[in-house]
Protein backbone atom coordinates (compact mmCIF):
# COMPACT_ATOMS: atom_id res chain seq x y z
CA UNK A 1 0.00 0.00 0.00
CA UNK A 2 1.40 3.67 -0.65
CA UNK A 3 0.24 6.70 0.48
CA UNK A 4 -0.68 9.83 -1.50
CA UNK A 5 -0.78 13.56 -0.08
CA UNK A 6 -2.29 16.52 -2.78
CA UNK A 7 -1.68 20.21 -3.08
CA UNK A 8 -3.44 22.45 -5.39
CA UNK A 9 -2.70 25.97 -6.80
CA UNK A 10 -5.10 27.85 -8.87
CA UNK A 11 -6.15 31.43 -10.46
CA UNK A 12 -4.62 34.07 -8.69
CA UNK A 13 -1.35 34.60 -11.30
CA UNK A 14 -2.33 31.64 -13.05
CA UNK A 15 -4.57 33.17 -15.58
CA UNK A 16 -4.42 34.01 -19.07
CA UNK A 17 -6.64 35.59 -21.61
CA UNK A 18 -6.35 33.86 -25.31
CA UNK A 19 -8.44 33.46 -28.58
CA UNK A 20 -9.44 30.32 -30.11
CA UNK A 21 -11.72 28.79 -32.25
CA UNK A 22 -12.47 25.30 -31.94
CA UNK A 23 -14.05 22.76 -34.03
CA UNK A 24 -16.72 20.24 -33.47
CA UNK A 25 -19.46 18.23 -35.26
CA UNK A 26 -17.82 19.50 -39.03
CA UNK A 27 -18.40 23.30 -37.69
CA UNK A 28 -15.83 25.76 -36.57
CA UNK A 29 -16.54 28.01 -33.60
CA UNK A 30 -16.33 31.75 -34.73
CA UNK A 31 -13.14 33.26 -33.55
CA UNK A 32 -13.45 34.27 -29.87
CA UNK A 33 -11.36 34.54 -26.67
CA UNK A 34 -11.61 33.74 -22.93
CA UNK A 35 -9.83 35.03 -19.65
CA UNK A 36 -8.58 31.20 -18.49
CA UNK A 37 -7.78 30.22 -14.93
CA UNK A 38 -5.62 27.19 -14.32
CA UNK A 39 -5.94 24.76 -11.70
CA UNK A 40 -2.91 22.41 -10.90
CA UNK A 41 -3.41 19.25 -8.15
CA UNK A 42 -0.36 17.58 -7.41
CA UNK A 43 0.01 14.26 -5.83
CA UNK A 44 2.56 12.74 -4.32
CA UNK A 45 4.37 10.97 -1.69
CA UNK A 46 6.19 13.72 1.24
CA UNK A 47 9.57 15.15 0.68
CA UNK A 48 12.14 14.72 2.90
CA UNK A 49 10.78 18.31 4.04
CA UNK A 50 7.68 16.91 4.14
CA UNK A 51 5.80 18.52 1.68
CA UNK A 52 4.44 16.97 -2.06
CA UNK A 53 5.98 20.09 -3.95
CA UNK A 54 6.56 23.48 -2.89
CA UNK A 55 3.86 25.77 -3.87
CA UNK A 56 5.93 28.65 -5.02
CA UNK A 57 8.08 26.48 -7.05
CA UNK A 58 4.95 24.78 -8.42
CA UNK A 59 3.28 28.19 -9.34
CA UNK A 60 6.73 28.95 -11.12
CA UNK A 61 6.68 26.79 -13.72
CA UNK A 62 3.12 26.94 -14.03
CA UNK A 63 3.35 30.85 -14.93
CA UNK A 64 6.02 30.37 -17.42
CA UNK A 65 3.41 28.20 -19.36
CA UNK A 66 0.54 30.83 -18.82
CA UNK A 67 3.00 34.03 -20.12
CA UNK A 68 3.38 32.00 -23.36
CA UNK A 69 -0.37 31.21 -23.65
CA UNK A 70 -1.09 34.99 -22.38
CA UNK A 71 -2.80 37.24 -25.03
CA UNK A 72 -2.49 34.86 -27.90
CA UNK A 73 -4.49 32.57 -30.81
CA UNK A 74 -3.82 29.33 -29.91
CA UNK A 75 -3.72 27.73 -33.23
CA UNK A 76 -4.50 23.55 -33.00
CA UNK A 77 -1.44 22.65 -35.33
CA UNK A 78 -2.82 18.78 -35.58
CA UNK A 79 -6.43 20.01 -36.55
CA UNK A 80 -7.36 17.65 -39.15
CA UNK A 81 -10.34 20.11 -40.35
CA UNK A 82 -8.61 23.87 -40.15
CA UNK A 83 -6.73 24.21 -43.33
CA UNK A 84 -3.24 25.91 -41.44
CA UNK A 85 -0.47 27.20 -43.34
CA UNK A 86 2.69 28.44 -41.99
CA UNK A 87 3.95 31.77 -43.43
CA UNK A 88 7.28 33.80 -43.57
CA UNK A 89 5.64 36.15 -41.26
CA UNK A 90 3.02 34.33 -39.61
CA UNK A 91 0.04 31.87 -40.13
CA UNK A 92 -2.92 31.91 -42.35
CA UNK A 93 -6.06 29.33 -41.31
CA UNK A 94 -8.94 28.47 -43.43
CA UNK A 95 -12.38 26.23 -43.13
CA UNK A 96 -15.48 26.81 -44.56
CA UNK A 97 -14.61 29.39 -47.03
CA UNK A 98 -13.52 31.77 -44.54
CA UNK A 99 -9.52 32.69 -44.12
CA UNK A 100 -7.42 34.12 -41.45
CA UNK A 101 -4.43 35.33 -41.22
CA UNK A 102 -2.27 36.21 -38.21
CA UNK A 103 0.92 37.72 -37.63
CA UNK A 104 3.80 35.22 -35.99
CA UNK A 105 3.84 37.36 -33.12
CA UNK A 106 0.59 36.92 -32.01
CA UNK A 107 -0.12 32.90 -32.50
CA UNK A 108 1.24 30.08 -30.11
CA UNK A 109 0.97 26.68 -32.07
CA UNK A 110 0.13 24.36 -30.16
CA UNK A 111 0.48 20.13 -30.99
CA UNK A 112 -3.40 19.41 -30.49
CA UNK A 113 -5.89 18.61 -31.91
CA UNK A 114 -8.66 21.00 -31.14
CA UNK A 115 -8.41 24.09 -28.81
CA UNK A 116 -10.82 22.76 -26.46
CA UNK A 117 -10.25 23.33 -22.54
CA UNK A 118 -9.49 19.54 -22.45
CA UNK A 119 -6.84 19.78 -24.93
CA UNK A 120 -5.26 22.70 -24.20
CA UNK A 121 -5.28 20.97 -20.17
CA UNK A 122 -3.72 18.05 -21.40
CA UNK A 123 -1.01 19.62 -23.23
CA UNK A 124 -0.32 22.66 -20.51
CA UNK A 125 -0.02 19.15 -18.03
CA UNK A 126 3.02 17.78 -20.23
CA UNK A 127 4.15 20.91 -20.28
CA UNK A 128 4.26 21.37 -16.45
CA UNK A 129 5.19 17.91 -15.83
CA UNK A 130 8.79 18.71 -17.62
CA UNK A 131 8.99 21.83 -15.90
CA UNK A 132 8.10 20.27 -12.49
CA UNK A 133 10.58 16.85 -12.85
CA UNK A 134 13.25 19.26 -14.49
CA UNK A 135 13.30 20.73 -11.18
CA UNK A 136 13.51 17.88 -8.54
CA UNK A 137 9.75 16.73 -8.36
CA UNK A 138 10.35 13.04 -9.66
CA UNK A 139 8.28 11.36 -7.03
CA UNK A 140 5.16 12.78 -8.37
CA UNK A 141 2.74 10.14 -9.02
CA UNK A 142 -0.63 12.14 -10.13
CA UNK A 143 -0.77 15.73 -12.02
CA UNK A 144 -4.38 17.01 -13.05
CA UNK A 145 -4.60 20.40 -14.39
CA UNK A 146 -7.59 21.91 -15.14
CA UNK A 147 -8.22 25.08 -17.71
CA UNK A 148 -11.85 26.77 -17.00
CA UNK A 149 -12.75 28.99 -20.04
CA UNK A 150 -15.49 30.70 -17.72
CA UNK A 151 -16.83 30.21 -14.32
CA UNK A 152 -17.97 26.56 -13.53
CA UNK A 153 -16.78 25.51 -17.21
CA UNK A 154 -13.55 23.88 -17.05
CA UNK A 155 -11.90 20.98 -19.18
CA UNK A 156 -9.47 18.83 -17.10
CA UNK A 157 -6.61 15.87 -17.75
CA UNK A 158 -4.73 14.20 -15.51
CA UNK A 159 -1.45 12.54 -16.05
CA UNK A 160 -0.28 9.09 -13.70
CA UNK A 161 2.82 9.60 -13.34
Amino acid sequence: MHTSRRITVERNRLRFAAAHMATFGGACEPLHGHNYDVFIELEGPLTEDAWVWDFGATKRAARELVELLDHKFLLQRRSPHLEIRELPDGWEVGFGGKTYRFPASDVLPLPIANSTAECIAEWFAGELLQRLQRDGATHLRRLSVGIEEMPGQAGWYTLEV
